[in-house]
């Protein structure tokens, strides 16, 4: 499909636009090197389960860890939880250990975006990302937050309020403008990671919290895609099924669906709904030139409902901040940060509102992708 057709079938606003209904995305998918590699590898969970294996190193060699032969990157979040507030206190203190080692390496890395042109002036970051969903991830977001305030910075640190894998979906709705909530209840929401292909029903719940802050994923269907390791075009066909049986779910249930699919997926997404980059650990080649899940998406699902179908996609860090959009009007400019995997990042610029509903009235227009790198 020709980049031209693309837009006009999808029609609300460009891929990875940087001007949405209720904020400037003044950047985001940030890559920052330093001599050790890219900085995001300093703060994702795989560095906390270093950090974890190097404190449990000399325990074990002395025969005295306390989790045993259990290898790091094994141990769940729920049991690490679970060992801070037990009875055993070496485990208890081992794990103290890595949550400070990690909350210092993220607020290094904190440091280092809010020094960069694109995040200056940033007053809030939230944290998101599958590790902020435990008790420790909590402390090392809080423990990143004082290290950072007692160096001078002027910067809150906060977890992302929805649970994070609500907010890849719920972030979608901000992707659209806000005539979509006057006339319809509900739109499917499409998160796409490394490990899972996630897709829900979001109940807006918009007359109740014009804002979108009472918002809902009524239901969310998942698929591992790493245990099955498909090929691109089956990982396309098993999302158009899980989408197509979502459709009848919202029928079934008296939902009035929009005609809209908001979509989450990693890397840098151009304004035609092609990848440039960042999407490595998908199944198959997705930053094919030949590739566009957009344009795939509207061939497979041309309408929903008795309207054509509208597909707006962006980076998975912007959507799962944007989930945050109602809560942070209490500043101008606000970041995320997604640990999971590596470290998705997105800052943003709140827009004026109007009528105080949290989405601008003048949501149609396409917004330009500005530059992602600083």
């Amino acid at each position: 499909m020709a980049t031209d057709e693309l837009v006009k079938t999808t029609g609300i606003a460009q891929h990875g636009a940087s001007r949405l209904p209720s904020v400037d995305v003044d950047s985001f998918n940030i890559e920052i090197k330093d001599d050790d590699g890219f900085l995001g590898d300093r703060a994702s969970k795989g560095a906390f389960r270093e950090i974890l294996e190097e404190w449990r190193k000399p325990l074990r060699k002395s025969g005295e860890d306390p989790f045993g032969d259990e290898p790091s990157d094994k141990l769940s979040k729920k049991s690490l939880d679970a060992v801070l507030v037990g009875d055993d206190t070496e485990a208890t203190a081992v794990v103290h250990s890595a949550i400070e080692d990690f909350a210092q390496e993220l607020a290094y890395v904190t440091r280092r975006f809010l020094k960069t042109k694109a995040w200056a002036k940033t007053e809030c970051i939230v944290v998101g990302g599958g590790f902020r969903a435990s008790r420790l991830g909590e402390i090392a977001i809080a423990r990143a937050e004082i290290i950072l305030k007692s160096e001078g910075f002027k910067v809150d640190l906060v977890p992302i309020r929805f649970d994070p894998d609500d907010a890849g979906l719920i972030g979608a709705l901000h992707l659209a403008p806000s005539w979509i909530f006057e006339a319809y209840d509900s739109i499917l929401a499409v998160d796409i990671g490394g490990t899972n292909i996630r897709c829900g029903i979001v109940e807006t719940r918009w007359k109740k919290a014009p804002d979108l802050s009472k918002a809902v994923v009524f239901k969310s269907d998942l698929w591992r895609h790493a245990d099955d390791e498909p090929s691109r075009e089956v990982a396309v066909k098993r999302l158009v099924k899980m989408l197509e049986g979502l459709i009848e779910d919202a029928e079934a249930e008296g939902f009035k669906l929009a005609p809209f699919i908001g979509i989450a997926c990693p890397g840098v997404i151009n304004a035609d709904g092609s990848i440039e980059k960042g999407a490595q650990n998908l199944p198959g080649n997705w930053e094919s030139s030949k590739f566009n899940l957009p344009a795939s998406l509207i061939e497979a699902i041309p309408q929903i409902g008795e309207h054509d179908a509208a597909i707006v996609m962006h980076n998975d860090g912007v959507v799962q901040g944007l989930s945050e959009v109602p809560f942070m009007q209490h500043v101008d400019r606000w970041g995320v940060l997604t640990i999971g995997t590596g470290l998705g990042n997105a800052r943003f610029t709140n827009r004026r509102k109007e009528n105080g509903n949290g989405k601008d009235r003048d949501s149609t227009e396409n917004g330009k992708k500005k530059g992602k790198a600083d």
